[in-house]
C-alpha cells in the first residue's frame, strides 16, 4: 500500500501508527495513515480489515521533588 522510499510500518507491526498521514480530519478526530489504518484522537485505531484496536493510557502522576 505504501510507496515511499522507506516504507511505512505494516499494519501487523506494533509501530503501525507511525505511518505517514495521507488524510487528516482533526475537526472529526481522525487521520488516515498510509498503511490503511484510521487513527483516532483518543488513540484508538481501525485496521483495514475492520478490526478495532483500543489503546488505553496509563496516566502517571509526576514525581514529587523534595526540596
Amino acid at each position: 500500500m505504501c510507496s515511499h522510499v522507506t516504507p511505512c510500518p505494516d499494519v501487523t507491526s506494533d509501530a503501525r501508527d507511525l505511518a505517514a498521514v495521507v488524510r487528516s480530519h482533526p475537526e472529526q478526530g481522525w487521520s488516515l495513515l498510509c498503511n490503511g489504518v484510521v487513527l483516532f484522537d483518543d488513540d484508538g485505531e481501525l485496521l483495514p480489515d475492520g478490526r478495532a484496536i483500543a489503546h488505553p493510557h496509563t496516566w502517571l502522576a509526576p514525581e514529587l521533588v523534595s526540596a
